[in-house]
């Protein structure tokens, strides 16, 4: 897998769709779109595409078999509407170069959300989820079998808000073809959600034979200039990944933001995060085509 760095990431995908009109604040969040609104998906991927974005995440973070089957769907299409979410990250993708010929081609990132996200109660920004490392499993494997024989350039594995969590995600991508990278929701500049020091996440990772990156998403743009200097120091070669989200509030019981967000601070710290060391940078909720346009000028021109 041939990439340039630095790689710049697309943005936070529900916002995006939320900008369109479309009503999120149930369950499944943006995965309902899958079926419900697929253009709408591809209208999102597009707008980061043409920002400047070189790498876009499909909308497979809540898009799980436990979850469609929860409401009514069977395996097989629930297992095809996971698989959908990569078709129309390669939609947007065609419509793109087909528009921009001498262009790059993006990179699609299949996303691989936490065990918290399927239980839509926030839980991926604490992960106690009191549960044992088979059922972890059991969880996240028929997904990731289904991605990893998809047409994703990669796997990503994200908002991962505990050790115990990343510890069966990473037996579980050992045994993947596709490259991956893992990144950890934050709690502050030192700890991942749960309260493990990143520098023990990043260094049980460091010597993976698929991981291609470790980082940091949906955390505060405070705390990232600290966090890349911590994983810096114990994940050997490999890639470092941040992607913050604009450092609002999130209220799990409405699925809603709040609280004043410096959208710009993305756009200010970009070569502070460059020259301590992130390899592949974008953002995450509440960061939006217009931070990440900003953003691609400050590593393009």
């Amino acid at each position: 897998m041939n990439i340039n760095y630095p790689l710049l990431l697309d943005g936070g995908l529900s916002n995006e769709l939320e900008r369109q009109g479309c009503d999120l604040n149930q369950k499944l969040w943006s995965a309902k779109l899958l079926e419900a609104n697929p253009e709408a998906i591809v209208l999102a991927h597009l707008a980061y595409l043409e920002s400047g974005a070189q790498c876009i995440t499909t909308s497979s973070y809540q898009a799980t078999l436990p979850g469609f089957m929860a409401i009514g769907y069977d395996e097989g299409a629930a297992s095809a509407l996971i698989l959908k979410s990569v078709m129309l990250a390669e939609e947007a993708r065609s419509r793109f170069v087909l528009s921009h010929p001498h262009s790059f081609k993006p990179l699609i990132a299949a996303s691989v959300g936490p065990y918290g996200a399927y239980l839509a109660d926030g839980s991926e920004y604490h992960g106690d989820y009191d549960i044992s490392d088979q059922e972890l499993i059991d969880f996240h494997l028929p997904r990731i079998k289904l991605l990893e024989n998809s047409t994703a350039d990669v796997l990503a594995c994200e908002t991962i808000p505990s050790f115990q969590e990343a510890r069966v995600l990473s037996e579980i991508l050992r045994h993947c073809k596709k490259s991956a990278w893992i990144s950890f929701s934050c709690k502050d500049g030192k700890h991942i959600s749960d309260g493990t020091p990143i520098e023990k996440c990043a260094a049980f990772l460091a010597h993976h034979p698929t991981l291609f990156a470790v980082g940091v998403n949906c955390t505060s743009p405070k705390y990232i200039s600290e966090l890349i200097q911590s994983i810096k120091t114990k994940s050997g070669d490999k890639k470092i990944i941040v992607y913050p989200n604009s450092g609002a509030v999130y209220h799990a019981g409405s699925k809603t933001w709040s609280g004043l967000s410096d959208l710009s601070s993305c756009e200010l710290m970009m070569k502070e995060w460059l020259d301590l060391g992130a390899d592949m940078i974008g953002g995450c909720c509440g960061i939006g085509p217009e931070q990440i346009n900003a953003m691609s000028k400050i590593i393009y021109q």
